[in-house]
């Protein structure tokens, strides 16, 4: 029994250390060339596809989009990029990446 619970232990400590590394991270994108209501669409799928994100929101009106990620798997930088991918450039907001 005390095997057990040294192994069950273990196995807790070593899962929070993994899941203790990620950190989830919301960058707000400024996303230029969105000129009709279908462009969102193209710039949700093309940033969901990015491995790490965890949730796109894309504003027509606003002209960005707001992406949470793990910062472990993917960076401010590759997700401008993806967006320019898909003709759509943009550029974090000043605030962003909290």
């Amino acid at each position: 029994m005390k095997f057990v619970s040294a192994l069950l232990t273990s196995a807790l400590v070593l899962f929070h250390c993994s899941t203790s590394d990620a950190a989830t991270k919301t960058a707000t994108l400024a996303v230029s060339n969105m000129d009709c209501v279908a462009c969102p669409i193209t710039v949700k799928k093309a940033l969901s596809r990015v491995e790490g994100v965890s949730g796109v929101s894309v504003s027509f009106e606003k002209k960005e989009a707001t992406v949470t990620f793990d910062d472990t798997k993917t960076t401010v930088q590759a997700l401008t990029q993806t967006t320019a991918d898909v003709g759509f450039p943009s550029s974090a907001r000043d605030d962003s990446a909290k």
